[in-house]
């Protein structure tokens, strides 16, 4: 059986390795629209972009490795549309490519905004590229506006400030990662911020950008403006799925599949992507973090290979701002009940335990990951005992 992976990013490559290591020995085609071997995005924000990391230091594997896969890589060539009844993609380059199986794994792209593309000095922030690009605008002493209190937003402006530039980070929620976090921690990570020299304007939504050929500030719906040498914007990201269109596929913020994430007959989605039919929790899901990737990469090869698995992950993400490393298990819900179950907020090191219905659906490590993996199995008891929806 042949199988066509559409996407050579970190969801893509865990599905090749998945299939192999599941004993598939059939042919492998991998597209991809960068020119890069698959490589993590995670130390894009961070190492890269503070400058102790080089580009080749985030390849997921080395060429020997890769070569082990007998996968056949198609990289710099993005595909441009699908014919799902026959299974062929056709790329920009006027390949045709087709499969027995085809899995979809093309990701995200960054949101932007009105007037983004005609100012230099305005970044975003999704490849190898955009992390060197806004590297060389890092300099000491520079203004840094970033436009996003996201966990991208917020972990460019913990880097940007660690290298010496006068940071403001402004966004319409109330702290840096409240849709994630909730109040208590996004207070605690705003006082974090704040200690380390970074300006916070939030509750305000941006308007525009000030400048002619180049940016120089960030115009607030309070009226005020931002001055700046450099901004980034990161405002979250749209599903890759525009080449998708007239596919014949059902396209809602991302390839809806159904539980065992199959699009239609023969075609499957994973990662970024992927929204998936959750069995646990009754819904439609999408995430966008690595583990999730990775894990779902797995039973996705596994569908491929026949089986019949559904995909309910207890989600898992991390973020590292500063001296500070946060694990997130299960799902944070804003309006959640959350209590500090060990450490303590003021001593920098805590545990959160986050409620809803008086069942545990979350736990949050701020410098404690032993004991945060150790709550985890909190959220696994209360999700096996909670009824069938």
């Amino acid at each position: 059986m042949s199988v066509l992976v559409v996407g050579a990013s970190a969801a893509g490559l865990s599905t090749v390795e998945a299939l192999r290591r599941a004993g598939h020995d059939g042919p492998v085609t991998v597209l991809g629209d960068e020119p890069h071997p698959p490589y993590d995005r995670p130390p894009l924000s961070k190492k890269v972009l503070a400058g102790e990391w080089e580009p080749d230091r985030v390849r997921l594997r080395t060429d020997e490795v890769l070569a082990g896969l007998d996968a056949e890589f198609v990289l710099g060539d993005a595909a441009v549309s699908l014919d799902a009844a026959n299974r062929t993609a056709r790329t920009a380059s006027g390949r045709e490519l087709g499969a027995e199986r085809i899995v979809l794994a093309t990701g995200v792209r960054p949101r932007t905004l009105p007037g983004h593309e005609e100012l230099a000095g305005v970044h975003v922030l999704r490849t190898v590229e955009d992390s060197l690009a806004l590297r060389a605008e890092l300099r000491p002493g520079a203004r840094l506006v970033v436009v996003g209190e996201g966990v991208l937003g917020s972990e460019i402006a913990a880097t940007a400030r660690a290298a010496g530039l006068h940071v403001t980070l402004t966004g319409p929620l109330p702290t840096p990662m409240a849709g994630q976090l909730g109040p208590l921690v996004g207070g605690r990570l705003a006082a974090l911020h704040a200690e380390r020299g970074v300006e916070l304007r939030l509750g305000h939504g941006v308007t525009g950008f000030t400048g002619q050929d180049r940016v120089t500030g960030v115009r607030l719906d309070s009226g005020d403006e931002l001055p700046a040498d450099v901004v980034v914007v990161a405002v979250g990201a749209v599903p890759n799925t525009g080449w998708l269109a007239g596919s014949g596929l059902r396209l809602d913020d991302g390839v809806v599949c159904d539980s065992r994430c199959r699009a239609a007959p023969g075609i499957y989605a994973v990662g970024d992507v992927c929204r998936w039919f959750d069995e646990r929790t009754n819904s439609l899901l999408r995430l966008e973090n690595r583990t999730h990737a990775t894990e779902q990469a797995g039973v996705v090869a596994a569908n491929v290979l026949g089986a019949d698995r559904a995909y309910s992950p207890i989600p898992f993400f991390w973020t590292d701002q500063y001296d500070v490393k946060i694990q997130v298990h299960g799902t944070v819900r804003p309006a959640a009940d959350a209590e500090v179950v060990d450490g303590d907020l003021a001593d920098g090191r805590f545990v959160v335990r986050y409620r809803e219905d008086g069942r545990t659906t979350g736990v949050l490590g701020w410098n404690m990951p032993k004991q945060t993996r150790l709550r985890r199995q909190e959220i696994v008891e209360a999700a096996a005992a909670a009824p069938a929806r």
